[in-house]
């Protein structure tokens, strides 16, 4: 890498659950963390908590699925550090319902949110990494993606999953001769404020299909994340990382 003492990270989405994991696993790892949240007080939190670790972290608050505010976002983030290490698309969500009953607003609000964002956020920060000849970009996808929903969406959110391993090899295409590397994670039922309303009924039935008998937690993805995002997966790009507990092997 360029400069070890520059290690930064970008992550989306982490002002709560996965995303907070994943930035305090990488503030552990001695990275300074960019902390994105549409909320400002959950940004605030997370970073503070890094803080109060002795990690160095600053807020970004903004609407990733907008191109005005990653541009705004990115330029604050520039003009503080010159150099980032790692980007994580980690902002996403769930709308459930068939073909029928997902509406067109509904389709493109999760298009904007789980895909385009990823979009907006690598254009932005691809010119960075090319000019360093290095960087990460880990981007969350989900087992959906390759079954068509099942857990918890549908052919909506499946397909903005699907498109999300499409386009992380398609960066580590672009982004090879340059030293960046793109790759993506694929979770499945994981405990999370956004799967907290789910029917213990249903949660059960969704856990039986998992060979662990467990749903994930944060930090199991944080982990994976952090793997991803370190000099160790230097030689890894453009894979798909399950983090499942087996579901997709059953």
């Amino acid at each position: 890498m360029a400069n070890a003492e520059m290690r930064t990270a970008f992550v989306t989405g982490a002002g709560q659950g996965i995303g907070r994991a994943i930035a305090l696993a990488l503030a552990h790892k001695g990275m300074a963390v960019a902390v994105n949240d549409l909320d400002a007080k959950h940004a605030t939190a997370v970073c503070d908590e890094i803080k109060a670790a002795g990690g160095t972290a600053i807020p970004l608050v903004g609407d990733v699925s907008s191109a005005e505010a990653v541009t705004r976002m990115a330029s604050d983030l520039f003009s503080q550090w010159s150099h980032l290490t790692v980007l994580v698309n980690n902002a996403g969500v769930v709308r459930t319902g068939t073909v029928l009953e997902v509406t067109p607003e509904e389709w493109d609000f999760v298009m904007a949110v789980n895909l385009r964002s990823m979009f907006l956020t690598a254009k932005a920060v691809f010119p960075h990494m090319q000019a360093a000849g290095y960087g990460k970009i880990v981007n969350m996808a989900s087992v959906a993606g390759f079954v068509g929903g099942g857990l918890l969406g549908n052919s909506c959110y499946a397909a903005s999953k699907a498109g999300v391993i499409a386009f992380t090899k398609g960066l580590a295409r672009e982004g090879g001769a340059f030293g960046i590397r793109a790759n993506a994670i694929t979770p499945a039922l994981t405990d999370t404020d956004m799967t907290s309303g789910i029917m213990e009924e249903k949660r059960k039935a969704l856990i039986n299909q998992i060979p662990l008998g467990r749903a994930g937690k944060p930090q199991d993805i944080a982990n994976a994340v952090a793997f991803l995002a370190s000099e160790e997966s230097d030689f890894i790009t453009g894979d798909t990382l399950v983090v499942d507990g087996g579901f997709m092997r059953r």
